[in-house]
C-alpha cells in the first residue's frame, strides 16, 4: 500500500469498524486521566461478538513498556492481534494519525515476545506491557521506489519521498530502508506512556543509548524496569522498534 493511501485506509477503519478478516468492532471514544490533569483520549476497539479470547484475564505486576512496530497497515495489524484464541497481542495500537486504539485492559496479559525471547516469553510477557506502533517496518528498493517485505509489487513509496522512509548509514540487522513514523504517533505515544508509567509505577527510564538496539542479556532485561524495544529481546528475526524509530523525538515529547 502506497503512503499516501494509508490515511483513508485508516479512516475507513473507524468508519466502518471492520478489520481485513473481516472481523467487525465497536468503536467507543474515551479518555483518562494520565496523573497530571491532561486527558488521554483513546479509542476502545472491542470485538461486536464480545470475543477477548486473544488475551489472558490475569491481572500481573508490570515492570516494563515493550515498544513494537507492527510491520504492517492498520486494519490488518488489528487482525492480526485479534485472531480468536490465539494469544498473541497487545492492549495498544498507535495509528498512523495518532489515535489510540486500547484493545483490553493493560493489567491482563498476552503474547508478544515471541519463542526463544531472552528471559522467557511467557515470564516477560506477563510482566510487560506491549505497545504497537502501526508501521510497515523495513523497505526495499525496487528501481526508483521502496516496496514492503511482503511484496515487489506492494510499493510504499518513491526514494523521492525522503519524508517517509529513513536510509540508514550502515544497515540494521541486514536492512537499509525503513519507514519513518510520524509526529502524531510520538506524540500520542508519549501520552500513553505517561499514563502506563504512572499507572503502574513504572520508572520513566528509557534503555541506554548504547543499548537501544541490542539484544540483552538475561540479566539486563530482567533488572531493567523501565521502556525498551522488541529487538531488546530477539536477536534475530525482529527489527521492532529498529534504528528508524528517533528516541530523542520521543523523549523530548515526555518532558513537555
Amino acid at each position: 500500500m502506497k503512503a499516501s493511501s494509508i490515511p483513508s485506509h485508516e479512516k475507513s477503519f473507524f468508519k466502518n469498524g471492520k478489520d481485513s478478516l473481516g472481523k467487525q468492532f465497536n468503536i467507543i471514544p474515551e479518555s483518562i486521566n494520565i496523573g497530571d490533569g491532561t486527558l488521554l483520549d483513546y479509542m476502545y476497539c472491542e470485538r461486536v461478538n464480545k470475543d477477548d479470547s486473544f488475551y489472558y484475564k490475569e491481572t500481573i505486576p508490570k515492570t516494563k513498556i515493550v515498544l513494537h512496530f507492527t510491520a504492517g497497515y492498520l486494519k490488518g495489524d488489528l487482525a492480526q492481534l485479534t485472531i480468536p484464541s490465539n494469544h498473541v497481542s497487545v492492549p495498544f495500537v498507535i495509528a498512523r494519525n495518532g489515535t489510540v486504539i486500547k484493545l483490553w485492559s493493560s493489567q491482563y496479559w498476552s503474547y508478544h515476545l515471541g519463542r526463544g525471547a531472552i528471559g522467557g516469553n511467557t515470564t516477560m510477557s506477563k510482566q510487560t506491557i506491549g505497545i504497537e506502533l502501526s508501521n510497515i517496518g523495513y523497505l526495499r528498493k525496487k528501481g526508483s521506489n521502496l516496496v514492503s517485505s511482503y511484496s515487489e509489487t506492494d510499493i510504499y513509496c518513491g526514494l523521492n519521498e525522503t519524508l517517509l522512509y529513513e536510509k540508514l548509514t550502515t544497515p540494521y540487522r541486514g536492512e537499509e530502508y525503513f519507514a519513518s513514523f510520524t509526529q502524531k504517533q510520538y506524540d500520542s505515544l508519549a501520552l500513553l506512556l505517561k499514563y502506563l508509567t504512572h499507572t503502574y509505577n513504572i520508572p520513566m527510564q528509557f534503555m541506554p543509548e548504547d543499548k537501544r538496539y541490542d539484544t540483552l542479556s538475561k540479566n539486563e532485561v530482567e533488572n531493567f524496569n523501565g521502556i525498551l524495544s522488541h529487538v531488546n529481546y530477539r536477536n534475530s528475526g525482529k527489527w521492532d522498534i529498529g534504528e528508524a524509530f528517533d528516541w530523542n523525538k520521543l523523549i523530548t515529547a515526555v518532558n513537555m
